[in-house]
């Protein structure tokens, strides 16, 4: 067995060889402007000195990123692991888990859910050879590996695969098979694991959304947070709530230090106190990197606004706080989460202060600093929250102001069942009985505000979008204190900005009047929307994404669905189903008589069940008329004659849950819209013997473009415009160039909703057409 120990040090000596590069530049050019502002180096100058001195001090911490930089990338080298994941070696490892495990699933992807977790190699064998290291990786692992513990040592087998370089890891390990425990956490772990398990049982009797924010809220455990509350948080930008930051630590010390000076607690006690605080807190959280950078940032923001000093104090403490984190690892240079961290807590101690100062002219001072607070951390993220998201929340100063009240008490309330609930279950339900409340109070400003219809603006993550948005924030930087100081002036921006949110630029061109039929962009699936009045759609299918259909829905201004129907039970096509019961009145629910697969199908039937909506099971040669629309169901008219072929098959895409898709051909406005869900060729030709006319004005090409379609089935149709419902850079190839070429051949004219967005279809008179909302004036 070999022993790694120092490794190579060439990494190390050029990392290092370019700071120190940099720090002369940097030296030289201070010493030399200052020596011009003062009339040149003159002897015993003491500006000239403070210049010197500055420049030594800014040598002195650039040549600690170096030496920081270098031990890092030295240690990430040290060791085979990065050689064998370049070449995909199979390796037997030693794991230290040192961090939860997540289950991960691509929507509409043929991939089953994984499980991603961060641990270090402490062995790895491989190519003949044992040798001992400590290396990060990432391992992304079968469903099995949910089960392991933070703090645990596993021994796994996999293949390491190489990874962008710059980041956290060395590499990725790719396990599908169970990895074997060597031991149990440290007491210590399992003692907070405890308090955390004790939280989420005193929580266990609270509706869902309640049950997955308190833990969240608390100590940072979103395992149980609802996809659709996420989004919401990140739609009205309370994402910072239910994540580890500095607000969880900054609230517990706030609650916890007063107490202690109630009880008697004076000078190096209170800060005794503090810090034993702060240690729970990182326990509690994990002690990962995130949870370690949240509580520099929280102590910072809190001893900033609290101590004297100013600006300059708070200034001298970010900078110390951020020096600091980044020599101990100087991977965080590349994260977002610390970059968004280090912004507000910058926004909140820099400009909190003076526009709180304006604010209080003519309202309460605890009211100017709730605003101020996140109206200065929101701004001071706007252009990398843009960069992440590609949007801009329009709602999320307003909504932090109306949610904050809440956060204090659930956040104390819940610290407060954690560690009751090692003495007392029945108290800690108590206690998160009454978190519960603010909590629910938080949720309410999350999905009240997130419906708004612009609630968030589309915003381009180019180099020039943001750089255009950065100015924007700059500008209002500099501005913004004049018009907060004006009772006038912010009443005036105030009507300005509701006016944006309640009738958003987008909707003068998106979606255009008239619209007959919309096909959603819902990324790698299909959701449809089929006018049916005002306010009310007919919706045939859902897409994989409950925000993606939610959001689209929306902008189309749908509050009434008499009617969902789900073509099939694939979750390209039924995942999303949440997104259009979300605060809309649905009729019912019509559905393929092909149960399968079996887990989808029992997701939607508990949808429908949760929501008091009945399901009908879709019959052959139904006629049904909702308003102005009206369709027949073509297909499927034989279900167990279906379920001969598999995906498997090599000359076939097709699958029987495919096979079994509902086709319609439907009738708006004198148009025909044939619909065929994922039909593949097996079922086209079956639709072809049945003697349906086929003819249509839209054809929605089956299976998003797949290549597998049979060309008697689309030259039937007769068609002058084909829709294909596709994600943009799927991993299927959808849509397929045959496809597409065979679409051209028929003279169809062709639109994508992966390079258009959604797509509307319109009759002006009596004329087809289209509108995308990538063109939309």
């Amino acid at each position: 067995m070999l022993l790694v120990g120092a490794g190579s040090s060439s990494a190390f000596w050029t990392a290092a060889g370019v700071m120190a590069a940099t720090v002369f530049v940097v030296v030289v050019g201070v010493v030399w402007g200052r020596s011009r502002r003062w009339g040149g180096l003159l002897v015993g100058g003491e500006q000239v000195w403070r210049g010197v001195s500055t420049g030594v001090g800014v040598g002195v911490v650039v040549v600690g990123m170096a030496v920081a930089a270098g031990l890092q990338v030295e240690r990430l080298q040290a060791g085979p692991v990065m050689e064998l994941a370049q070449s995909g070696a199979a390796v037997k490892v030693r794991l230290k888990v040192v961090g939860d495990p997540a289950v991960r699933s691509t929507p509409g992807s043929r991939r089953p859910p994984y499980v991603v977790v961060r641990a270090n190699v402490e062995e790895v064998s491989g190519r003949g050879a044992a040798t001992r290291v400590r290396t990060p990786v990432l391992v992304i692992g079968s469903l099995q590996w949910k089960e392991v513990r933070f703090g645990q040592h596993v021994e796994a087998s996999g293949r390491l695969e190489s990874v962008d370089k710059g980041g956290e890891v060395a590499a990725t390990l790719s396990s599908r098979v169970a990895p074997r425990v060597l031991d149990e956490p440290a007491w210590w772990l399992r003692a907070a694991e405890r308090v955390r398990a004790g939280l989420r049982q005193a929580v266990a009797g609270e509706p869902e959304a309640v049950r997955g924010l308190v833990p969240a809220l608390v100590m940072g455990d979103e395992s149980a947070l609802p996809p659709e509350l996420a989004e919401d948080f990140k739609t009205t930008g309370l994402t910072h709530l239910s994540a580890v930051s500095g607000t969880n630590l900054t609230l517990l010390l706030a609650f916890v230090l007063p107490l202690a000076r109630l009880l008697g607690v004076r000078a190096r006690g209170l800060t005794v106190v503090g810090l034993a605080m702060v240690v729970v807190f990182v326990v509690l959280a994990r002690p990962q990197p995130s949870v370690l950078r949240a509580a520099v940032m929280g102590l910072v923001a809190l001893a900033a606004m609290a101590g004297s000093g100013g600006t300059r104090r708070a200034a001298r403490s970010l900078s110390v706080a951020v020096i600091a984190l980044l020599l101990i690892d100087t991977s965080l240079a590349r994260s977002a989460g610390f970059a968004l961290s280090v912004l507000a807590t910058a926004g909140i101690v820099l400009l909190g202060p003076s526009w709180r100062d304006a604010l209080a002219r003519w309202m309460p001072v605890r009211l100017a600093e709730a605003v101020a607070c996140p109206l200065a951390a929101q701004l001071a993220c706007t252009p990398v929250v843009a960069y992440l998201s590609g949007q801009v929340s329009m709602v999320a100063v307003a909504a932090n102001l109306l949610a904050g009240p809440a956060v204090g008490p659930a956040t104390i309330l819940g610290f407060g069942a954690a560690g009751i609930a090692l003495l007392s279950a029945d108290l800690a339900h108590l206690l998160g009985w009454l978190a519960g409340w603010p909590a629910r109070w938080i949720i309410l400003v999350a999905e009240k505000g997130a419906d708004l219809p612009g609630a968030s603006s589309s915003w381009p993550a180019t180099v020039i979008g943001i750089a255009v948005l950065t100015a924007l924030c700059l500008a209002l930087v500099i501005g913004l204190h004049r018009i907060l100081a004006r009772p006038i002036a912010m009443l005036l921006a105030l009507v300005l900005l509701a006016v944006v949110i309640l009738r958003p630029i987008r909707s003068l061109g998106w979606p255009p009047a008239g619209w007959l039929m919309v096909a959603c962009d819902v990324g790698q699936g299909d959701g449809l929307a089929l006018h049916a009045g005002r306010s009310t759609a007919i919706v045939v299918d859902t897409g994989p994404d409950p925000a993606a259909i939610d959001r689209c829905l929306r902008q189309l201004d749908v509050k009434y669905v008499p009617v969902v129907v789900l073509t099939h039970f694939h979750a390209d096509h039924a995942g999303g189903l949440a997104g259009v019961l979300r605060g809309r009145t649905v009729g019912e629910i019509e559905v393929t008589p092909y149960f399968s697969p079996p887990a989808e199908y029992k997701r939607v039937l508990q949808l429908a069940a949760q929501h008091r909506i009945p399901i009908r099971t879709v019959s052959y040669q139904e006629k049904r008329i909702v308003g102005p629309v009206s369709w027949t169901s073509l297909w499927p008219a034989r279900v167990p004659a279906l379920t001969g072929k598999s995906a498997a098959t090599p000359t076939d895409e097709g699958s029987p849950e495919n096979n079994a898709s509902i086709a319609l051909m439907t009738e708006v406005a004198g148009l025909r819209l044939l619909l065929t869900g994922d039909l593949e060729p097996e079922s086209q030709r079956a639709v072809l013997a049945t003697g349906a006319d086929l003819r249509a004005d839209v054809l929605k090409v089956p299976h998003h473009g797949s290549g597998q379609q049979d060309p008697t089935f689309i030259a039937a149709t007769k068609a002058r415009l084909a829709i294909i419902s596709s994600g943009l850079n799927n991993d299927y190839g959808h849509p397929a160039p045959r496809t597409l070429d065979l679409l051209t051949h028929q003279g169809m004219k062709i639109a994508r909703t992966d390079t258009s967005g959604s797509i509307a279809v319109l009759a002006p008179d009596h004329q087809l057409a289209i509108t995308t909302s990538s063109t939309a004036p």
